[in-house]
């Protein structure tokens, strides 16, 4: 049965990284109604445990799918793909897409046959990367770091804030300062709020580096898994939601309205 053209596509994160790929979804379904939700009250996740984001998150989206009745949802966050995929699948009944590092087009990519992975510290430890690199990067040296200060970065630039130049560097120099890591041509954006940063990471990776992330990709697969279906004619204004935290407010909406987003919600 197809769903109403009013259902929307779901985006889940554990904050503003998945805007990276709200973005080219927009630009393939640009009619297609969005509902973008932040666990503001969870972030970060790759400082969290496997155990506690393999219950948190299939819970949080279960209650997202109940309010919202989304066609499809997005699981636009790595750490949250990696750990709580399998499980997030299993509980609900209704296509999931999710994210994983781009580790396939960077090997294709390589010249040199060095790889960086950066990410966070949860999704660089994941066995699921161990997997990716042995099936699409075999005789290929796969090195990853793990860099929570990016997020915090990330999250900072979209408010208007300044980035620390000190993070940028730090997260590009563990991966360089690794055995071989002066080889490395390219980089895999293993997080969705680091292509935020694109920018300052490139400018401190240098000009011999490319950096990829899987955005395009995933915009590709939900435009696939929605051929045939409805749409509203005209764009509809999305809607934010975000977990309720302390320290933590909802950014203005001025950062979202570019993402096609004119109000914001708290759960």
């Amino acid at each position: 049965m197809n769903p109403a053209p009013d259902a929307p596509i779901l985006f889940f994160d554990s904050g503003l990284g998945g805007l990276t790929v709200l973005g080219p979804t927009r630009a393939l379904l640009p009619t297609a109604p969005i509902v973008y939700a932040a666990d503001y009250a969870g972030l970060p996740y790759g400082q969290k445990s496997e155990a506690e984001l393999a219950a948190r998150v299939p819970a949080l989206l279960g209650r997202l799918v109940e309010r919202y009745q989304p066609r499809l949802a997005v699981i636009a966050c790595n750490t949250a793909s990696t750990i709580a995929l399998a499980h997030v699948r299993a509980a609900l009944d209704l296509p999931i897409v999710g994210t994983v590092p781009a580790i396939k087009p960077a090997a294709t990519l390589s010249k040199t046959g060095v790889i960086g992975v950066l990410g966070t510290e949860a999704t660089v430890r994941q066995p699921y990367v161990d997997d990716l690199s042995a099936r699409f990067a075999g005789g290929k040296t796969v090195l990853r770091h793990g860099s929570p200060g990016l997020v915090t970065g990330a999250e900072a630039k979209l408010r208007g804030e300044p980035v620390d130049p000190a993070v940028i560097a730090r997260a590009i120099a563990g991966l360089s300062d690794q055995a071989g890591g002066d080889a490395i041509d390219v980089i895999v954006l293993a997080c969705t709020h680091f292509p935020l940063l694109a920018d300052e990471l490139q400018a401190a990776a240098g000009p011999t580096v490319t950096l990829i992330d899987g955005a395009d990709g995933i915009a590709r697969r939900i435009a696939a898994l929605t051929q045939g279906q409805s749409w509203p004619p005209f764009p509809t204004p999305g809607v934010a939601v975000f977990t309720r935290s302390i320290d933590r407010p909802p950014p203005p909406l001025a950062t979202l309205a570019p993402y096609g987003i004119d109000r914001i919600e708290t759960i």
